[in-house]
């Protein structure tokens, strides 16, 4: 698909410098920019790069004056960075504009679908699904009975959804994310083996909730596994039975929180993290990559390590970990002068 610099500006509010019908089809940083490509300039760093490129259009700051001879014509806003960023966002919807049914897939006739729905070829509904307006279940998805999908939802390809699970407005899950697999529940007997605790609760994503590629988020033993709105995970994350999650936390890839943990609203947590079972984490905590998280927390904390504990203190105990072989030869020397005058 083309655009011209015409229809970028008009879609951007900005101001054409050049050719108002040169095209572009595709999208370039601006040092490897092509004929044919867009690209912007928002760092200043980059600046050389604007008189060397060969993109076809390049967005720059409203305030932008070249200094030397430009080839490419530009698109003048207030903002580049947040012009390129909308006009991605912009590009993602027209590329994600699918709608329809492609076959092969099974739908039950107990499930309703609307019209402006899209479903990829080798898409499994099962019985009694309910989807909003404007969903997409891009092929080999895997939606199970009694589900239910919000508008303008995406599941995207082999995404599986677990029966009873519920999904929001506008959220978005992932390639390989499973929503509603099985808790990891077993009771141990007297011999030494391990029961199947049965779990047969379900799974709850609010609204604008993101899952990454490869992260799995696992059904209630009784009960629900709660993802608040606007969460968002990255990929290849563990959220075990019973977990609540809340509003606007953020969770980076290969973090595993253990089952019926509770973490607070507006939380940054760092990939690699491992967050015990049964506790609770406040709003706003700050969780620094690679810590492990073994005790409750408090609202704003700012924790490192395993175990965790105070990122200030963390921080002033690895100075003198670091120094750890130097110390230790510093008191030999000092026990051996104070055994030597003995």
């Amino acid at each position: 698909m083309k655009f011209t610099a015409e229809q970028i500006a008009g879609i951007l509010e900005g101001t054409v410098i050049g050719d108002p019908n040169i095209e572009v089809f595709k999208l370039s940083k601006i040092e490897e920019g092509a004929k044919g490509s867009l690209s912007f300039l928002s760092n200043d760093k980059y600046t050389p790069y604007i008189y060397t490129t060969e993109a076809s259009i390049t967005i720059v700051n409203s305030d932008f004056e070249p200094e030397k001879p430009i080839s490419t014509t530009l698109i003048k806003v207030e903002d580049a960075y947040e012009g390129f960023s909308k006009l991605l966002e912009y590009y993602n919807q027209i590329k994600l504009n699918k709608t329809g049914i492609e076959q092969p897939c099974f739908i039950s006739e107990t499930s309703k679908t609307p019209d402006s729905i899209y479903i990829g070829a080798f898409a499994y509904i099962g019985n009694n699904v309910e989807i909003g307006d404007n969903v997409k279940i891009f092929p080999n998805a895997y939606i199970g009975d009694n589900v239910k999908l919000g508008d303008n939802t995406i599941i995207f390809a082999g995404g599986k959804v677990y029966a009873d699970c519920i999904i929001g407005k506008n959220c978005v899950v992932n390639s390989g994310a499973i929503i509603g697999a099985d808790g990891f529940g077993f009771a141990p007997s007297k011999e030494g083996e391990y029961s199947k605790i049965p779990q047969i609760g379900n799974v709850i994503l609010e609204d604008y909730v993101d899952v990454g590629a490869g992260t799995t988020i696992d059904r209630a033993t009784m009960g629900s596994t709660i993802i608040r709105s606007g969460v968002k995970l990255d990929n290849q994350i563990q959220i075990a039975h019973n977990v609540e999650i809340g509003k606007n936390t953020v969770i980076a890839a290969q973090t595993g929180v253990a089952g019926s943990t509770k973490i607070g609203d507006g939380c940054l947590i760092g990939g690699q993290v491992g967050i015990a079972g049964h506790l609770v984490i406040g709003n706003n905590v700050r969780v620094q990559a690679q810590s492990g998280i073994g005790r409750n927390v408090k609202d704003n904390e700012i924790l490192q390590g395993s175990p965790s504990f105070g990122y200030s203190d963390w921080s002033k105990s690895y100075v003198h970990f670091k120094n750890l072989p130097k110390l230790v030869k510093t008191i030999d020397e000092l026990e051996k002068k104070v055994d030597g005058n003995n």
